[in-house]
């Protein structure tokens, strides 16, 4: 029998298969023709895999167009980076699900969190300038604002270094975005929570340097510093500083989208795969979410940090800054970039999320390899870790292998326990149950709503991202909460229903 949720998607499967995939021209050399470049496109349209699999599971590639429909992703964009160049870039789907537009390499997405690389890539650009400094506290380089002080700020210091990595015991996870037409905060007012800002106010409310925790609040106090030590409204400055010298002339931290700009931008898409009434929602906060750009244009972010730790000649960092940029503080994080060593090389990425988009930039040092997918609609992040696996199986990249795992039986009244309302990183999480089967569903790490497999008494895993849960039980046996496993990331949720 037909998967039923490829069965639903009927629809835009068909304009999936109809949608020519659009190519930007890729450079070729002697060793790798035309002939065979495209051989290996071919390979990858075709071969994708979610992360971990089944054992006893019919195994089989699958094809990008497929998964576009089954995950209701209506355009998806490619940046192949391989011996230390733009290999091939490739667009597929649509624009908009309704008017049915292709998407193009040069069609804009958001980058959602991507643009905290940047950010951190222009701040680091004034610390080598000397005007502003990792170490000093941020209050002694604010002048409009200060970060208001509490026992916790006063037992330890809130720096430039500490607010890049997510170290500085700064609030404010991430953003909410305003519809257009809304009444647009400015950044003073996202800072203190003030009307019309949607968020709650950037406060400290744990000792700085003590722990990792993931807050967009902190880049838009990063943001006040840029603005503030360029003398340059922050979007004018990374344009100057970062995209211009990169060569990233499709990308801007404009806010809203310029009406050329606009008419070249892919518009978002809920989980439904319909498009969001306005197109799009719009970032404010520059520096955390504001970002649009195309994966043409992210490469060359992936190439300038390759070529300055290289020690070739970087238009933005020195080595010496590129590899403190690299070097983990607290948590998996350097300074804007998740940060993996692995022997003979370094990986650094981000992935990016904003409403209705999805998108990720992975590199690594010292193999010229790397890659940037955009997608416009919430549940891209799924069918990217898809597309990473088959990328990584045909340039022979050392993560993203597909892993097997054994699945044991569980039952309707097992997962009626376990279903319920949860919190998650102060963020909203659902487990719910229908009959024999079980579903984790959140917009953190894009997981979207995945099916849980049962490995053990109350152990699950997911096989569209390599992350398991286990779920804890009060002394009478009722579901607590849970551990969300990720990686080398433990993430505790509490049950409120």
């Amino acid at each position: 029998m037909k998967n039923p949720a490829l069965l639903s998607c009927t629809a835009l499967l068909l304009w999936s298969l109809c949608a020519a995939a659009h190519s930007a021209p890729a450079s070729t050399s002697a060793a790798t023709p035309a002939s065979a470049l495209q051989a290996r496109i071919s390979r990858v349209e075709q071969g994708l895999s979610t992360r971990i699999v089944v054992k006893g599971s019919p195994e089989r590639k699958m094809a990008l167009e497929e998964r576009m429909a089954f995950h209701r992703v209506p355009a998806v964009s490619i940046a192949l980076i391989d011996q230390g160049r733009i290999a091939w870039a490739r667009a597929y789907g649509v624009v908009d699900a309704a008017n049915q537009r292709p998407v193009t390499p040069t069609t804009l997405f958001q980058a959602g969190s991507i643009s905290k690389p940047l950010s951190a890539l222009g701040a680091l650009h004034l610390v080598e300038q000397g005007r502003l400094s990792l170490e000093a506290d941020a209050n002694d380089q604010l002048a409009s604002w200060e970060i208001p002080q509490n026992a916790f700020t006063r037992a330890g210091t809130i720096n430039l270094r500490r607010l890049l990595n997510h170290s500085a015991g700064v609030t404010v996870h991430g953003y909410n975005g305003y519809a257009p037409g809304q009444p647009l905060p400015t950044l003073l007012q996202v800072l203190d929570g003030i009307a019309p800002a949607n968020s709650e106010p950037v406060r400290v409310d744990i000792a700085p340097g003590s722990a990792w925790r993931y807050s967009g609040g902190g880049y838009s106090i990063v943001q006040l510093m840029v603005a503030e030590a360029s003398g340059q409204p922050f979007e004018r400055y990374l344009d100057t500083a970062v995209l211009q010298p990169l060569g990233m002339t499709h990308s801007t931290y404009a806010v809203p989208l310029p009406e050329g700009a606009a008419s070249q931008a892919a518009s978002a898409h809920d989980g439904a795969g319909q498009a969001l009434a306005g197109r799009w929602r719009l970032y404010p906060e520059s520096a955390a979410a504001g970002l649009w750009s195309t994966p043409s244009d992210l490469a060359q972010v992936i190439l300038e940090v390759q070529r300055a730790e290289a020690g070739g000649p970087g238009r933005i960092l020195s080595r010496d800054m590129v590899s403190t940029m690299l070097t983990r503080g607290l948590g998996e994080y350097g300074l804007g970039f998740f940060v993996e060593h692995l022997g003979d090389r370094t990986s650094f990425s981000h992935s990016g999320g904003t409403e209705g988009f999805r998108s990720q930039l992975y590199g690594y040092t010292r193999s010229g390899q790397g890659v940037v997918v955009m997608t416009n609609s919430i549940n891209g992040a799924a069918l990217i870790d898809e597309i990473l696996c088959s990328i990584a199986a045909e340039y022979g990249w050392p993560e993203f292998q597909v892993v097997e795992k054994t699945a044991i039986p569980t039952d309707a009244a097992t997962n009626r326990l376990l279903a319920g309302d949860y919190r998650l990183l102060d963020q909203p999480a659902h487990v719910v149950a229908e009959g024999g089967r079980l579903y984790f569903q959140s917009d953190l790490f894009g997981a979207g709503r995945m099916e849980l497999f049962r490995e053990s008494g109350d152990s699950f895993f997911m096989t569209a991202q390599d992350m398991s849960i286990r779920f804890g039980r009060d002394d009478d046996g009722t579901i607590a909460g849970f551990d969300l496993i990720r990686g080398a990331g433990t993430y505790a949720a509490h049950r409120t229903h």
